[in-house]
């Protein structure tokens, strides 16, 4: 009897001492992980994207995040996977998209700089919510830059619904079917966007590494509501919800569009995360462990 008791009180004590050092530990990590993400400059990876609709999938896969206002802009600075990562949302078109771009490399100074979100398709081949690497960029003046996917491994480039093709700027949405599929067929592009170009070139005059990584929001024989690229103009959720309020009393119809386009831009969000989470542990790996 003795022996149990002194066995049961033993093993007890054992147990208490693991689950208070393994506390103890989580929250170690969880103090280093909002120290440094606090610490501005430190980033081995920056994602611009044109909105907060596109981000708002990998903000949530981030740790620790920290709000840093600078340059007209708002970055999310946090830990992914133990990597330092910065988010910027800069709003659409290629001006904002070149000066988010200027401020993420100026005030973060990340070794790899990722053009995310959302695009529309022009080929065939991609389905709403598919995936695009982009592996060069054209714009309607004929002007192409290769871009270099040899740190992107054969496992995420395979993925299904991941497709690996050239992205082409334009200079606003592409709603209509028909014109979708002219771009696509003339410019032998998988999707279209508005800034991964612009946040490219400011990459390459800083010698920064660049990789675009998009999502389908738009097939190529879908049709966009007319109020769509209205709403991507206003810049604070206040104007964008007085924007859409305007729309729907103009057109009833278009709240059920609206709708529609909020549903798709979450799973759009996500589906992106997901590939963005693989994509930054393939640049930016973690130093060998220390034994």
């Amino acid at each position: 009897m003795v022996y149990r008791w002194f066995l049961q009180h033993w093993l007890r004590g054992v147990a208490e001492q693991k689950v208070r050092e393994t506390v103890a530990e989580a929250a170690r990590q969880r103090l280093a992980e909002v120290e440094t993400a606090s610490r501005p400059g430190v980033c081995q990876v920056g994602v611009v994207f044109a909105l907060g609709q596109e981000s708002g999938g990998l903000e949530d896969l981030l740790g620790g995040v920290v709000t840093i206002k600078g340059d007209g802009f708002v970055a999310r600075q946090g830990v992914l996977k133990q990597r330092q990562v910065v988010l910027m949302a800069s709003g659409a078109g290629r001006v904002r998209a070149a000066k988010a771009a200027e401020a993420m490399i100026s005030g973060h100074r990340p070794a790899w700089v990722i053009a995310a979100g959302f695009c529309g398709g022009l080929s065939p081949a991609l389905a709403r919510h598919d995936l695009v690497l982009a592996d060069a960029l054209l714009d309607a003046a004929g002007n192409r830059l290769e871009l270099d996917l040899a740190r992107i491994g054969e496992e995420i480039r395979s993925r299904r619904g991941v497709h690996v093709g050239p992205l082409l700027e334009v200079e606003q949405i592409v709603r209509l079917p028909d014109e979708k599929q002219s771009l696509g067929e003339k410019y032998r592009a998988l999707a279209a966007d508005m800034e991964s170009l612009a946040i490219a070139e400011v990459c390459r005059r800083r010698n920064v590494p660049f990789l675009a990584v998009r999502v389908v929001s738009d097939a190529v024989d879908e049709r966009l509501p007319a109020e769509v690229e209205y709403l991507l103009k206003q810049k604070s959720r206040t104007a964008q919800l007085g924007a859409a309020l305007g729309a729907i009393l103009n057109r009833p119809g278009s709240f059920k569009d609206m709708l529609r386009l909020k549903e798709n831009a979450l799973i759009a969000s996500d589906r992106l995360a997901r590939l963005l989470s693989a994509v930054i542990r393939h640049v930016a790996p973690l130093p060998p462990a220390r034994t």
